[in-house]
């Protein structure tokens, strides 16, 4: 069985499917926030920090389990111990959750990629209303992205209870996005193998080509100064340190399944250890790279609206006081308007309702991550760039090669231990199972769709995974240290690649990491109970505004149906297991 297993071209292969695994969307839209959250350049600190301590070792640990029992997740926890089969299912649940939610990312970066060949851009002009009288009035009250955003493109309605119909042109993307992905694991390794030299390297030449043209733009230099500049008083707040944990924890994809399924088709002489510090690092690196772009593109939109800002108050003031054409500047605005509050109060007090205080670190300093930074931050600063269509394309392009490449580890958690199972793989051939696969995701990934479609994928995005994955890669840790054995498992790997393992990753495998997994558990548990009813944000068009709102029971119900179905796996299939143990050898299973 062994000789026949699929195995990767050359070792070149598995590490770029790693980093293009790895290297996802969560690199661009996430980190950058957490830098802008947590003190610019301090929060390298604590990230660096948790790399070291819990990022790179459980990577080795998983990559090092997936190359030694040549088997998916669930197979290679079945061989390390009977009991531990349903820490395999758990992580098969969590990434057929993940997997039915993602690609409608995908499928808005078609829509958006699509849009993105008009002159002008969609997004760049509010549209006129029903009367072609003035522009729409949801389009006004908000902004011109916001609005192709939550109406154009979401269609979204005022609630959750408030379904609606399926778009049907979110619909089709989705349909495309799924037959993009199946085509690029139609034929396992050798297709997946030759997809991921494009999803790895690709978003690198966007990003290369990104940071040259954000490093020309006007006020890029105060993005990149604000990100920077450190608070070093940020480096006591214990939230900095859990936030740079959690990042990467999921940014390195551990727990899915995915880096088990891509180790076990390595050969056994493999270095993974050496891949593990590559893979850490490129995707750090990646992370540093991606948010010194961000912040070149939000220093330079924070710098246009700032502008824009001052120039709206100064032409309210030289049409208010009857002043000289150019006479105002942005230089001596506040000294001409403290002598016009002094010399006119009257006159300036009915003048400054109307006013705006502009301020170039509030409009820095206004943190969006998400689906937000790509879709309205993001397209809000391009429309404003020269040859905005360019621009345009050459993003969404690169988030679609993000989004696949992440797909690809995604489905290959699921499809690995489903063509490793001997019942299936005896009846179906591996491209009928891929088939199946993503025609189930693409049905269920339906619902996402619908009006009320972007509250269901904030449900799946929060909820689906967060404790879940915790709970995984904690059973995995004690598992390999504990119930194999960390020095039987030692010996496996000198003789399988010939090499040892030294006392830092030993001491993180057997200490620090489960105690920092625990940390977050127990920090996550203890947030959601504290928060009370949990809340979303929904969309106001009479406002065109987000407002909050609190989630209705049945959504509840589906948030911990979400969360129980992937954690449950642990205990029922070690239960299952002993029950049908003590079942075959004729005894009866002792009362609780």
């Amino acid at each position: 069985m062994e000789k026949s297993r699929p195995l990767w071209a050359n070792p070149l292969q598995f590490v770029f499917a790693c980093i293009s695994y790895a290297v996802g969307l969560g690199n661009v839209w996430r980190f950058p926030y957490l830098c802008q959250m947590y003190g610019g350049g301090s929060f390298l600190v604590p990230y660096f920090v948790m790399l070291i301590v819990e990022g790179m070792p459980l990577l080795y640990l998983e990559l090092a389990v997936g190359q030694r029992m040549r088997q998916g997740s669930v197979g290679a926890w079945k061989t390390i111990s009977p009991y531990l089969g349903g820490v395999g299912l758990a992580s098969v649940v969590v990434s057929f959750f993940l997997s039915m939610y993602y690609n409608i990312i995908n499928a808005w970066a078609f829509w958006y990629l699509f849009h993105s060949f008009q002159d002008p851009l969609p997004w760049s002009v509010c549209p006129l209303n029903d009367n072609h009288t003035g522009y729409d009035e949801e389009c006004e009250k908000a902004s011109s992205t916001q609005y192709f955003w939550y109406r154009k493109t979401l269609n979204i309605s005022p609630s959750i209870q408030d379904s609606g119909h399926v778009q049907w042109e979110p619909a089709l993307c989705l349909v495309l996005a799924w037959l993009v992905v199946y085509l690029c694991i139609l034929r396992g390794t050798q297709s997946t193998g030759k997809v991921v030299y494009f999803t790895a390297l690709l978003p690198y030449c966007v990003l290369m080509i990104y940071l040259v043209r954000g490093l020309t733009l006007h006020g890029a230099t105060n993005g990149i100064a604000y990100m920077f500049t450190p608070k070093l008083e940020q480096l006591a707040n214990p939230k900095a340190w859990i936030n740079a944990a959690t990042q990467i924890f999921f940014s390195l994809g551990l727990g899915f399944g995915s880096l088990i399924a891509f180790a076990s088709y390595n050969e056994p002489s493999n270095n993974c250890q050496k891949h593990a510090v590559i893979v850490s690092l490129i995707n750090t690196s990646t992370s540093i790279f991606a948010s010194i772009v961000t912040f070149s593109i939000y220093g330079f939109k924070a710098t246009f609206n700032y502008e824009s800002c001052l120039n709206k108050v100064i032409l309210l003031l030289t049409n208010s006081f009857d002043l000289e054409d150019g006479f105002l500047t942005a230089s001596n605005l506040e000294q001409v308007k403290g002598y016009l509050a002094s010399t006119f109060p009257g006159k300036y007090s009915e003048v400054l309702p109307q006013m705006r205080n502009c301020s170039l670190q509030s409009e820095l300093a206004t943190a969006v991550q998400g689906t937000g930074l790509s879709f309205i931050v993001y397209t809000e600063a391009i429309k404003n760039m020269e040859v905005s269509q360019l621009w345009s394309v050459l993003y969404f392009f690169m988030l679609l090669m993000l989004g696949i490449g992440s797909m690809l580890g995604n489905t290959a958690a699921i499809l690995t231990p489903l063509t490793d199972s001997k019942v299936i793989s005896s009846h179906l051939p591996k491209e009928a199972i891929s088939g199946l696969v993503c025609l189930v995701n693409c049905v269920i990934g339906l619902v996402f769709t619908m009006e009320s479609g972007n509250y269901w994928f904030d449900i799946f995005n929060d909820y689906a995974a967060t404790l879940s994955l915790l709970l995984i890669v904690l059973v995995e840790t004690i598992a390999v240290c504990y119930v194999y054995g960390l020095r039987r498992f030692e010996s496996d790997l000198e003789a399988m690649t010939g090499r040892g393992l030294n006392w830092y990753w030993k001491a993180m495998w057997a200490g620090m990491s489960p105690l920092l997994i625990v940390s977050l558990f127990v920090f996550y548990l203890s947030d959601y109970i504290l928060t009370g009813t949990l809340q979303y944000q929904a969309w106001d068009a009479f406002q065109g505004q987000l407002v909050t709102k609190d989630y209705p029971p049945y959504a509840l119900a589906v948030i911990g149906l979400l969360v129980a179905s992937s954690t449950m796996c642990i205990p029922l299939v070690a239960l299952g297991t002993f029950i049908t143990r003590c079942l075959k050898r004729g005894d009866t299973p002792p009362a609780a």
